[in-house]
C-alpha cells in the first residue's frame, strides 16, 4: 500500500534552531541513504527561517540532491495548518499509511493532531530520531503535559479550521411548513462545509472512523449549520444507528445503540442522519413532544417510524392524530433496489412499494411504505409530508440523483457524506 513519511522539523531548539533543523535533516539524510522511495514531507516550525533568505527551501532541496524523491516543505502560520495541508495533499493520492519521523515530545504533540485531525482509516507509525536535538539542548524549549497539549493543539485547530472558506456555496437548510412554529427544525444538504473529500464535500455531518473526514472537521460543519440555523453544537443530540427499532427517550439511560430519540424537553436538538436512509421528523404541537427517527429499508421493515410515534405516545401522552411527520431526503424508487426475498416484505407492505417484482433486484420505494406504515398506525395521512425543495413542483428528493444537494451511499460507495434532518423545541 502507498505510504508516507513526515520529517517533523519543528520542536527544535530555539536557540540555535537553523543548525538543528540542518542537524536533523542530515540525521534523516544519513539513515535513509539515498532516499525513501515514498514521498517525503518536511514540515517546518513557522517561527524557524526555513523558507526565507537565511534559510531557504531551496537549501532543503539541495541537501537531497541524488535522492530519489525530492521532499516538499510545509511551512505554514501554524502546526495545524501545516497538518491541514500535509492531509490534502496525502488524500489527493490516496495515501493512509504515515511514517512521523520525530522526537519523543515531537510524538506526544503528533499524537494530539492524529487524534484530532485524522481517523482509524490512517495508518501511523513514529519513528523517534531526535531527541538528542530537541528540548535537551536547549532550555527555552519548555517541555508542556499532554492534557495542556491537547487543549492547546484543539483550540488552535478549531480557530484555523473556523477561517477555511466554506465549499460548494452557502449552507442550505431545507425546511416543511407543516411544522409548527412552536418548533425550530431543518434537513441539511451537502453545501457549505470544508469536507474537501469528493464524496463528503462539504457539509458532511457524521465522522465515522472508517471514512477519512475527522471529528475536528466534521465538528466544524456542525458548528456552522448550528449559526445558519440557531443552535449550539452543545445542545445537539444525534442518534446512534443501529439499522433497527429501538427508541431512546431522553432523560432515561440511554442503550448503546438506537434509531430513534423522543424528548419534551425545551432548547434540546435531536437529530437523525441519512445518505439515502430517511431521516425522519416528529412534531407534537399539542403535547409539545418532538422525536426523530433514522430509516433505512432494514429499520423500515422493522417498525422504527412507528415505535418513535409509540413511545411519543406512551411517554409523553401524544395523539397519533395530533403527531405530524416530515420524511427526509432519501433514495427514491428510482435508484433504490433490494434481493427480491426483502423487496417481497415491501411487496407485502403494499404492492406500490415495489416495482418490477420479477426482476432480480426489484426497486422499491422505502418512502411510500413508511407513509403506508404511519397512517395504519394513526396518523393523518395529511400530517405527513416527504420534504421538498421551495418553489419547485418536483415531488420527492432522491439523495442519489441529486449530486448537487446530497450526500448517498447508492451512488458514491463505502466513503459517503452524511446529511441530517434536526428539530428541536423553542
Amino acid at each position: 500500500m502507498a505510504a508516507v513519511t513526515l520529517v517533523d522539523l519543528t520542536h527544535a531548539c530555539s536557540s540555535q534552531h537553523d543548525s538543528c533543523v540542518k542537524e536533523r535533516i542530515s540525521e534523516f539524510c544519513a539513515l535513509t541513504g539515498d532516499g525513501s522511495r515514498e514521498p517525503v514531507f518536511f514540515i517546518a516550525d513557522p517561527e524557524s527561517s526555513v523558507g526565507t533568505g537565511r534559510f531557504p527551501r531551496s537549501s532543503i532541496q539541495e541537501m537531497f540532491i541524488g535522492f530519489i524523491n525530492s521532499p516538499r516543505v510545509l511551512c505554514r502560520s501554524s502546526l495545524s495548518a501545516a497538518l491541514y495541508s500535509f492531509k490534502q495533499a496525502i488524500d489527493r493520492e490516496d495515501i493512509s499509511n504515515v511514517k512521523i519521523v520525530t522526537s519523543s515530545r515531537g510524538r506526544g504533540v503528533f499524537q494530539v493532531y492524529q487524534e484530532l485531525l485524522f481517523t482509524s482509516a490512517y495508518n501511523f507509525e513514529y519513528s523517534i530520531m531526535f531527541d538528542s536535538l530537541s528540548c535537551e539542548c536547549c532550555p527555552l524549549c519548555p517541555c508542556t503535559d499532554s492534557s495542556s497539549q491537547a487543549a492547546d493543539a484543539k483550540h488552535e485547530l478549531s480557530t484555523f479550521l473556523q477561517r477555511l472558506p466554506a465549499l460548494k456555496g452557502d449552507i442550505a437548510v431545507l425546511r416543511s411548513p407543516l411544522i409548527s412554529d412552536c418548533f425550530s427544525h431543518g434537513f441539511s444538504t451537502r453545501t457549505g462545509g470544508i469536507s474537501y473529500i469528493s464524496t463528503l464535500s462539504s457539509l458532511n455531518l457524521f465522522c465515522n472512523p472508517r471514512r477519512k473526514d475527522s471529528r475536528a472537521v466534521v465538528a466544524e460543519n456542525l458548528r456552522r449549520l448550528g449559526l445558519q440555523a440557531g443552535f449550539h453544537p452543545q445542545q445537539f443530540n444525534l442518534i446512534k444507528c443501529n439499522h433497527a427499532s429501538d427508541v431512546w427517550v431522553m432523560g432515561k439511560p440511554a442503550p448503546d445503540s438506537y434509531d430513534g430519540m423522543v424528548t419534551n424537553q425545551v432548547g434540546v436538538v435531536i437529530a437523525a442522519p441519512g445518505a439515502d436512509c430517511m431521516p425522519l421528523l416528529f412534531t407534537d404541537p399539542v403535547a409539545k413532544v418532538i422525536g426523530v427517527a433514522h430509516a433505512g429499508w432494514k429499520g423500515t421493515l422493522m417498525g422504527i417510524a412507528m415505535a418513535t410515534v409509540n413511545a411519543m405516545v406512551s411517554e409523553f401522552g401524544s395523539r397519533p392524530a395530533d403527531i405530524v411527520c416530515v420524511i427526509g431526503p432519501s433514495v427514491g424508487p428510482c435508484c433504490f433496489t433490494l434481493e427480491q426475498d426483502s423487496a417481497r416484505e415491501f411487496h407485502a407492505i403494499h404492492p406500490d412499494c415495489v416495482r418490477h417484482m420479477d426482476s432480480s433486484r426489484p426497486y422499491v420505494d422505502i418512502r411510500l411504505a413508511t407513509r403506508i406504515l404511519l397512517a395504519r398506525g394513526g396518523i393523518k395521512p395529511e400530517h405527513i409530508e416527504d420534504i421538498r425543495i421551495p418553489h419547485q413542483s418536483e415531488s420527492t428528493l432522491c439523495t442519489s440523483c441529486r449530486p448537487e444537494l446530497f450526500f448517498s451511499h447508492v451512488r458514491d460507495g463505502l466513503n459517503f457524506g452524511t446529511q441530517i434532518g434536526f428539530v428541536w423545541i423553542k
